[in-house]
């Protein structure tokens, strides 16, 4: 049978309690919904974000929004552009915290590791956008900062790429699906959505 190396190591394969963790929604932009990096199943994503936030308010975790910038004038995450601001389901309340980053690692250039310390939380809970990309950076990073992580797989979303060997398209579901197991061979605890959370 296949195991990850956190099985080979026997590694506790529990998510992230609930009561330890802070949430961390990375990239929640509408750049992904209608701009130019539009994600496949988004909108299935978008949902389960909001179950997680939920989550978060009624069990007081404390929660993160980590959101992209580019160069002003970039083609994709203007600064002053439509599609850099929050999807408005998802939208943050007012004593949520709102970091900027303009790398896919969101500890990288940003204060995000010093206001996780001062929450006192040691484990990490990540979704957002898009898996391969920010959201698999930041979950590998988390590791280097010593966090336990959980990532939640229907509160991610990416999208099709081209085959940089091949030529032929490797279609978003592959992509997405290689980024979580890739992730949870070293980096992190994937569980498939809000309930696995609420019921562990």
């Amino acid at each position: 049978m296949t195991q990850t190396l956190l099985q080979i190591a026997g590694v506790p394969s529990h998510p992230s309690p609930v009561d330890r963790s802070a949430l961390i929604l990375i990239d929640p932009q509408l750049e992904y919904l209608d701009g130019l990096l539009p994600l496949e199943g988004i909108d299935a994503a978008v949902s389960e974000l909001k179950k997680l936030s939920k989550l978060a308010l009624e069990r007081s975790i404390p929660t993160f929004y980590v959101l992209h910038q580019g160069r002003p004038g970039a083609a994709a995450f203007d600064p002053e552009g439509p599609h850099v601001g929050i999807i408005p389901q998802l939208a943050p309340r007012d004593d949520e915290t709102i970091i900027i980053k303009s790398l896919p690692n969101a500890f990288a250039g940003t204060n995000l590791h010093e206001l996780l310390q001062d929450s006192g939380r040691t484990e990490l809970i990540i979704a957002g956008f898009a898996t391969h990309m920010c959201v698999s950076a930041t979950t590998r990073a988390a590791l280097d900062f010593g966090y336990r992580t959980t990532v939640v797989a229907n509160a991610t979303a990416t999208r099709d790429l081209p085959n940089p060997i091949g030529g032929e398209t490797i279609l978003a579901r592959t992509v997405h699906e290689a980024a979580l197991a890739a992730l949870a061979d070293r980096f992190a605890i994937v569980v498939l959505d809000t309930a696995a959370l609420e019921t562990a």
